[in-house]
């Protein structure tokens, strides 16, 4: 096999699983809102998420139902041979059961259903088969209409699973926003990591103070600021009033652009005729991923931070963020 047919191979699998996901997408119905009704439900009365299936499809199920738990639906993965041999005393009637297996002929989970049933549990069958045991057993068939598998023998399941993660995601996140999950909650599940650092940590965590803040006033020049940020190691020079409020920066970058442009180098310039006036800038109360976002839009490395009454407090640099770990 050439190099050539490996990519057109690699294509052709990647088309065939778009097309699926978009033939998965065309198939959504009224269904699909009974399903998050039932769930939230279900999440209102104390109840949980089972999700389960065999094969590929208990690692799937294990990252739907991880997604969901950590976006506030609480859910758990339920090994179907396992949940025969006693684990399934953690279902409780409470609970709502996602049921996943593309053929809907999975014998793990099809045994799985009667048991369910006489703990009054409700089942959702996730399944590609509208006719099989599976959706004949379920209360409501949740249908995963993807097309045909990428494998070339049409059996390795590769389309199924992807469609079948991309519905699982569906759910996660409508339930997400039907349940008014906020940022706030988002961080108090992920406590570690740059996702818990940028939305638990504050502006006032990662800001610039003290030696390392170059606040000049009305009357300091280009070369004052030049030298302060060299002493300081920072990126920018920031100009305030005499009350403090914040009246422009200047950075490095407008440093390079001024060089570039002049013959002279205007050293004895008053830094207020070559600074940015009125610039972006952020409150102090302010969240870690509020400076990402800004950083993002707005495309500068350098941000004032301001209080409630507009006087500079500090300065967020973006080289700063990976050694946070935030970035």
């Amino acid at each position: 096999m050439t190099h050539e047919e490996m990519l057109n191979r690699a294509h052709e699998v990647i088309a065939t699983e778009i097309s699926g996901l978009t033939r998965a997408d065309k198939a959504l119905d009224a269904t699909f809102c009974e399903i998050v009704d039932a769930m939230l439900s279900t999440l209102e009365k104390g109840g949980k998420i089972v999700v389960t299936g065999i094969g590929k499809n208990i690692h799937i199920g294990e990252k739907i139902s991880a997604t969901m738990a950590s976006t506030g639906s609480t859910s758990m993965l339920l090994n179907p041979v396992q949940a025969m041999h006693g684990d399934l005393g953690m279902v409780t009637p409470n609970d709502i059961v996602l049921a996943i297996s593309y053929s809907g002929e999975s014998d793990e989970v099809i045994r799985l259903i009667p048991s369910l049933r006489r703990l009054g549990v409700k089942v959702i069958g996730m399944t590609g088969k509208a006719d099989s045991s599976l959706a004949r057993d379920s209360d409501w068939v949740y249908l995963i209409d993807c097309g045909r598998e990428a494998c070339p023998f049409n059996m390795a399941p590769t389309t199924s699973t992807t469609a079948t993660l991309a519905l699982g995601d569906a759910l996660a996140m409508v339930l997400l926003e039907a349940r008014g999950f906020k940022k706030e909650n988002f961080a108090l599940l992920h406590p570690a990591g740059a996702i818990g650092r940028a939305l638990l940590f504050r502006v006032k965590d990662i800001m610039r103070t003290g030696e390392r803040l170059v606040a000049l006033n009305e009357q300091a020049t280009v070369r004052d600021a030049v030298l302060a940020m060299t002493t300081a190691k920072s990126g920018c020079a920031c100009v305030t009033a005499p009350d403090g409020k914040l009246l422009g920066i200047f950075t490095d970058g407008d440093l390079r652009r001024i060089l570039t442009t002049s013959d002279s180098v205007p050293m004895d310039r008053l830094l207020t005729d070559v600074m940015v006036r009125n610039p972006i800038s952020i409150r102090l109360g302010a969240l870690a991923v509020e400076v990402l976002n800004v950083f993002e839009t707005h495309k500068v490395d350098d941000l004032p931070v301001v209080d409630d009454d507009g006087r500079l407090v500090g300065t967020v640099d973006i080289q700063d963020l990976p050694r946070m770990k935030i970035l």
